[in-house]
């Protein structure tokens, strides 16, 4: 059997990445390439900053794709997204499996449920540069039918370079193209205020530490590892986070931030 590296269509489609001159056209012949050697069912392609919302780079998803993965995405809820904190962190490139990089009980989360459940993503990989010291591409490929082969995976791998080379000249061209998002700058800084001071009018700096773990998906022994205390001591805690709040479930948890995020985005806009 022929392999598809050896094909006359994979060759055009390097050649189109080496030919391309925008950041735009060099994302269309890679995600072509990428078509190629696996198949899935679409592609996103964020610039994740430490000082700023992710933009959105390039991406092939439909329209109501874009709305329910970007547009409520970069609304806030971003800040709760394993991927988001893996590009953070992330030093030097790499491909990596979004299913392997989850807290323990992320499934259980109301950010899974209410967002990840709803993008229909069975699968997904991602391949990530660091283009500065405050940015990283991330460029996300899903499966909504079937997880990746483990075939597939060899050739996500295998051409890994050929990805990082084509993202480096994307990064070069968006960068000199893209303007300057104050505004922007100024809603992250304020979407990160209310995550972070999320309850901070009642609750100590421990429990708002609690509630910020079980909102990414950590399971309460996962918490008391992350923050160096007994699993008891993280079950006491989360009891004072729901009756100091008046809730009782993780559900009315995951709104009341997310009403939080919504009107801090509101107030930034309007002071813009």
């Amino acid at each position: 059997m022929r392999s598809k590296f050896n094909s006359r269509e994979w060759h055009e489609a390097v050649a189109d990445i080496v030919a391309g001159t925008s950041h735009k056209a060099i994302a269309d012949a890679l995600v072509a390439a990428i078509g190629l050697v696996v198949d899935h069912e679409g592609t996103c392609l964020l610039a994740i900053h430490s000082d700023a919302r992710p933009d959105v780079v390039h991406h092939t998803l439909e329209p109501a794709g874009r709305k329910h993965y970007l547009e409520r995405y970069l609304a806030g809820p971003y800040l709760l997204d394993p991927l988001y904190q893996l590009a953070l962190r992330a030093d030097e490139p790499g491909l990596y499996r979004f299913r392997d990089q989850l807290p323990d009980r992320f499934r259980a989360s109301q950010y899974y449920k209410q967002y990840c459940e709803r993008t229909h993503l069975l699968d997904e990989m991602d391949y990530l540069l660091p283009v500065s010291r405050k940015t990283t591409l991330v460029l996300v490929i899903g499966k909504r039918t079937r997880l990746f082969s483990r075939v597939e995976l060899s050739r996500l791998q295998l051409i890994e370079p050929l990805v990082r080379a084509a993202l480096q000249r994307i990064g070069r061209d968006w960068a000199s193209s893209a303007g300057q998002h104050a505004a922007d700058d100024r809603v992250h800084r304020r979407l990160t205020e209310c995550f972070e001071q999320f309850g901070e009018s009642v609750l100590t700096e421990r429990e708002r530490q609690v509630s910020q773990l079980l909102l990414r998906g950590y399971s309460s022994k996962s918490i008391a590892r992350e923050l160096k205390i007994a699993p008891g001591t993280v079950m006491v805690h989360k009891r004072n986070v729901f009756s100091k709040l008046g809730i009782s479930s993780q559900y009315e948890l995951f709104s009341l931030l997310i009403a939080a995020l919504e009107s801090g985005s509101r107030e930034t806009r309007r002071r813009a």
